[in-house]
């Protein structure tokens, strides 16, 4: 399975965003800072409104120093202040009550963060869950943070040339590839968020064979892996039974194998997806490439609730995420659990520093 290798953590910090305000970016920031020393967690600061965070603590009874400072001050105050930078939009929800400040808050905070990983001021940007029906009643037009990512990828390369990666640096938005990390398994999903329906309609030989590269290329890059395994499932129960239950095995998943091997690329499959996720069997391969979201999230999710990782590959910058929501029902009552939040950080930091 993908695992990173040894580094060193990076040397500048990362870009938090604040998230949905109203649900539990803000409590799971608090509680990663506060165990910050224990843990020897990366520098990080918070892109948001001191006011939303000083709220929260309070609401939390956690006595914690904050401190607003530009980024280039986050690692010096980081030690004694959790670090806000100011983002220019006022947050008024209430723990578990989105209110109309939250969309604008929780998108000028993405934005934010890759203008600040763009211009070289972040290692990476790590993001807080978002609530999307909320930001969808304000306009939000995109599936999820990855699509929205991808396109702020795009606009970053045209704006800075910031970036020699082919993905990105002709100007157009780059594939962005989710990838839900833990240490003990990776998985990929080929189509992401889409009805089932849709993702069977979008499903091609070249889709997996793009998202496939992009894996491979993200293994060696940022997990010193210098040969990744990839395991590719099957659509059907049983990879299609020989054609008896389906024949998108035949004309659209081996293809793409077959081209991929051919590449130099050691993928496998198509699998049948109810055997590839028992402890023997995720020994065999570094990343586990689904054809649709359930059928990768379920099985991780199954192994590694509390610190698998969400991380969007293909993209010029890192980005890491816990692998939850917003749990507003949670939100401000100290109940919610920092450990997907503690393991994307550390992944992203040490992500950033191997990173070639």
């Amino acid at each position: 399975m993908a695992r990173p290798s040894s580094v060193k953590p990076s040397a500048k910090p990362l870009a938090l965003t604040l998230g949905e305000p109203a649900g539990i970016g803000p409590d799971i920031a608090i509680a990663a800072w506060r165990k910050r020393r224990e843990l020897n967690l990366p520098c990080f600061y918070l892109l948001g409104d001191e006011a939303v965070i000083a709220r929260r603590a309070k609401s939390l009874g956690a006595d914690i120093r904050i401190a607003t400072v530009p980024s280039h001050e986050a690692a010096a105050a980081f030690a004694d202040a959790l670090p806000v930078v100011a983002i220019g939009v006022t947050a008024t929800a209430e723990p578990g009550r989105p209110d109309d400040t939250s969309a604008p808050a929780a998108l000028a905070s993405i934005r934010q963060a890759v203008t600040d990983v763009v211009e070289g001021r972040a290692a990476a940007v790590v993001t807080n869950p978002i609530a999307k029906s909320v930001l969808y009643r304000a306009g939000f037009r995109h599936p999820g943070h990855t699509e929205f990512l991808a396109e702020l990828a795009g606009a970053g390369s045209r704006q800075e040339n910031a970036t020699k990666r082919e993905v990105g640096r002709d100007g157009r938005v780059p594939q962005p590839v989710m990838m839900l990390w833990s240490p003990a398994l990776a998985v990929v999903p080929v189509t992401i968020h889409l009805s089932l329906r849709d993702a069977l309609a979008q499903l091609s030989s070249e889709l997996i064979a793009s998202t496939v590269r992009i894996v491979a290329a993200e293994l060696k890059a940022h997990f010193g892996i210098a040969r990744p395994r990839i395991a590719i499932s099957g659509l059907n129960p049983h990879a299609g039974e020989d054609g008896s239950l389906g024949h998108e095995e035949q004309t659209i998943v081996t293809p793409a194998i077959k081209l991929l091997r051919a590449e130099g690329i050691e993928a496998r499959g198509p699998l049948p997806a109810d055997t590839m996720f028992h402890e023997a069997a995720r020994e065999t391969y570094d990343c586990a490439v689904c054809m649709y979201h359930d059928q990768a999230l379920i099985p991780i999710k199954t192994l590694a609730f509390d610190d698998a990782v969400n991380v969007t590959l293909g993209l010029p910058f890192i980005r890491t995420s816990p692998d939850h929501g917003t749990a507003f029902d949670i939100a401000g009552t100290g109940k919610a659990n920092p450990a997907s939040l503690i393991a994307a950080l550390q992944l992203a930091s040490r992500m950033s520093a191997a990173k070639t």
